[in-house]
């Protein structure tokens, strides 16, 4: 077994595509093929199922791919301490709720670090996810938020898949709404005033609880009578502008990426969140993932 065999099956894994991995990695696909079968046979394991529409991954080939990607962070952090990565392939993912200070804070690593070689990942997906990614070494890093009514559940998870939650602020709840919104001018907003309009909120797949929303009021909160459910950032937007919709959050927002027709009213309640990052306990952060948690702490104030 070599590190660049592992480099291998984790390519397949994350493109689930044979074709895709070898143009990735930068050889054949037979020798891709090859290098794999190889590899299943030494470790007496089936990695993959191939199909016609492409390739899954088993159960103990997820189990494993773990393991891989652990020993290619741990290889990497190695090369990061003795060599400075001079040279070598920039790797670092991040999975996180649709925050566009982790946008930013991304955009400053690829700025630091990114070179002439590299290859970076950010994922906003859904919090059950989230959590997955870095559980199984998918992702280096999560974002994802904490409340009162959240915390037990998800706390327990973080601790039974051994991750460690970092606070990186506490705010009171804010409500994301168009410029143009008539609410707009209000300088504060009660739920009563938003009945009227409908509430956007990331659909959460098989985890569509409100442990797992991304929103810390659900619309049974607030008995809301108008409900959407997205699954990306730009979608939420174009409809908050669209339909004079809007979402509960944290009320930290980019103009740079967002622009100026979003803006953040404070929500009339005593509810609070707490944004922080997820990584692994007793994992060493590589250099690109202390940079991210520093940029994402400066986007946040």
């Amino acid at each position: 077994m070599t590190l660049q065999q592992l480099k291998y099956v984790v390519a397949v894994a994350d493109t689930r595509n044979i074709t895709e991995a070898a143009r990735r990695v930068f050889i054949s696909q037979p020798s891709l093929t090859a290098a794999i079968q190889d590899l299943e046979n030494e470790m007496n394991l089936v990695i993959f199922n191939r199909t016609n529409k492409g390739v899954t991954i088993t159960n103990e080939g997820d189990e494993f791919l773990s393991y891989a990607r652990q020993v290619l962070e741990q290889a990497a952090l190695l090369e990061d301490r003795y060599k400075g990565n001079i040279g070598g392939n920039t790797i670092f993912s991040v999975s996180c709720q649709h925050y566009s200070f982790a946008v930013n804070a991304f955009v400053d690593v690829i700025r630091k670090f990114g070179g002439p070689s590299y290859d970076f990942t950010l994922r906003e997906t859904q919090t059950n996810e989230i959590i997955d990614d870095v559980a199984k070494m998918k992702s280096e890093i999560g974002v994802l938020y904490l409340c009162d009514k959240n915390e037990k559940v998800v706390s327990k998870l973080l601790q039974k898949s051994n991750l460690a939650f970092e606070p990186l602020l506490t705010t009171p709840l804010h409500v994301f709404m168009s410029a143009r919104n008539p609410l707009a001018a209000n300088e504060q907003i009660t739920l009563d005033d938003l009945k009227p309009y409908p509430y956007l909120t990331y659909e959460q797949g098989d985890f569509n609880s409100f442990y797992f929303a991304e929103e810390p009021l659900t619309a049974i909160d607030f008995d809301c009578p108008r409900n959407i459910k997205v699954r990306d950032r730009a979608t939420l937007f174009n409809l908050i502008i669209g339909l004079n919709g809007y979402t509960i959050c944290s009320g930290v927002i980019s103009h740079r990426l967002n622009g100026r027709n979003i803006i953040a009213r404070p929500l009339a309640v005593t509810d609070k969140m707490t944004v922080g990052v997820v990584t692994r306990k007793g994992v060493s952060l590589s250099r690109y993932g202390k940079a991210y948690i520093a940029a994402i702490r400066k986007h946040c104030k």
